[in-house]
């Protein structure tokens, strides 16, 4: 089958929307597909073009079995929202003669946008409309939703307008699919019929982050003595994570010389959180890691970190926990009852309010004077990344809707 992905993100990028996206492309190429992308260049999380790429050319280069369309890009060094906006449609601009080329002359079957960004959704629409091949939109961030809940959209008219055209927007596909149980519910309240809405969970790397790799040089260059407990996040330094919790947990454990807080990771709320440390001697920044460093960080922590903030709780459902759980070590996370997150928690960490520092600390202070209950807690939730999270079969999910349509009773055991 012909597929061609439109998709902002895509690898190199270790991290994000276009960790899952390269390892997707890559999956359906490795099963016999011909798949196609086209993509920016590498710039996230740093915001900044990856080293031998351009934000000004077009470029083709094949990567795992894929080929990719490279087009420009305009990437700030210091992301605001309208620059964000301008960064958006930038890529919609200079990806709208590619994907339009390759509907009429290379005739996909199967057109995926991944999104964000929406914006390009009439691109993908009117591609496919032009080789009559099957339309699908796959959502990894609700973008209307988070812009007012954080506070971009203020104006009530606005919001309603861009609702509105959203709903138009979504049921022009003949598929859309999202991450996570309470996002699907999302579309269904959006209008999208019950027979359209699809959930595909991103996957853990369950192999990758086998804990058998072990904690490579990190706890010798971390850890002051055995002794020493790891609370590890790693991960995008974005706005909308929370991340000021963790430095707030921090500054109250600091009197506990045993915690020792690692953050690693870049994007545009790195600054911020490197100015609110200053003068704290339990937190340690480290940069964005090569796949292999990045493996054995994520094996040395004792407890891994995961806020959220409380906006955004029900409108995203963050892909780095599933590998969490695959390297077998205790969550700390930021969510409330009743979410996707909060669900998955329980039994393999622990889920305190959203933006709670306190909660958040005494969390944290509990499993690091508690070794039995990391054990215990880590292994539950290995065997839940290994039961429910697994790429092969998420990913033949997708592959079946693709291919025909399938019924939306799908949902993942481990997120009921």
């Amino acid at each position: 089958m012909k597929l061609l992905f439109i998709a902002l993100n895509h690898a190199p990028e270790q991290t994000g929307i276009g960790k899952y996206q390269g390892e997707m492309a890559a999956w359906y190429a490795a099963r016999g597909h011909e798949v196609r992308a086209v993509v920016a260049p590498p710039y996230y999380p740093q915001w900044k073009v990856g080293e031998g790429y351009s934000s000004c050319s077009y470029k083709t280069e094949e990567r795992d079995g894929v080929r990719l369309y490279r087009v420009p890009l305009y990437v700030p060094s210091t992301p605001s929202w309208l620059k964000r906006l301008v960064h958006l449609f930038s890529y919609v601009v200079s990806s709208f003669p590619v994907v339009l080329w390759q509907a009429l002359f290379w005739r996909p079957e199967a057109i995926i946008l991944t999104a964000p960004p929406l914006m390009a959704a009439p691109t993908c629409l009117l591609a496919a409309k032009l080789c009559r091949a099957r339309s699908y939109l796959h959502i990894q961030d609700f973008e209307v939703d988070a812009a007012f809940n954080l506070g971009l959209l203020k104006r009530p008219w606005l919001y309603a307008l861009a609702l509105k055209i959203e709903r138009i927007i979504l049921r022009g596909f003949d598929g859309v699919s999202t991450i996570s149980r309470k996002m699907r519910e999302k579309l269904l309240e959006k209008r999208v019929p019950e027979s359209k809405a699809f959930l595909v969970p991103n996957w853990a790397n369950i192999e990758d982050f086998d804990p058998v790799f072990g904690p490579g040089e990190w706890r010798a260059q971390l850890a002051d003595s055995k002794d020493t407990v790891l609370a590890v996040y790693a991960g995008n330094l974005g706005r909308k994570q929370g991340l000021e919790t963790i430095i707030e947990a921090a500054r109250r454990l600091e009197a506990t010389p045993s915690i020792r807080f690692v953050i690693s990771g870049d994007g545009a709320g790195r600054s911020d959180m490197e100015e609110s440390a200053k003068g704290l001697t339990n937190v340690v920044f480290v940069p964005v890691q090569p796949f292999d460093s990045f493996r054995h960080l994520m094996l040395a922590a004792d407890i891994h970190l995961l806020p959220q903030r409380r906006e955004a709780a029900d409108l995203v459902m963050p892909s780095k926990l599933g590998n969490i759980l695959a390297s077998g070590r205790p969550v700390v996370a930021g969510a409330e009852e009743g979410t996707q997150v909060y669900d998955a928690v329980q039994g393999c960490g622990i889920a305190v309010p959203p933006d709670d520092a306190v909660a958040f600390a005494d969390a944290i202070e509990k499993l690091a004077f508690d070794p039995a209950l990391r054990v215990a807690m880590g292994q539950k939730g290995l065997a839940q990344a290994k039961e429910g999270w697994s790429k092969d079969s998420l990913l033949s999910r997708m592959e079946t809707l693709l291919c025909a349509g399938a019924d939306a009773s799908y949902t993942n055991p481990s997120m009921n």
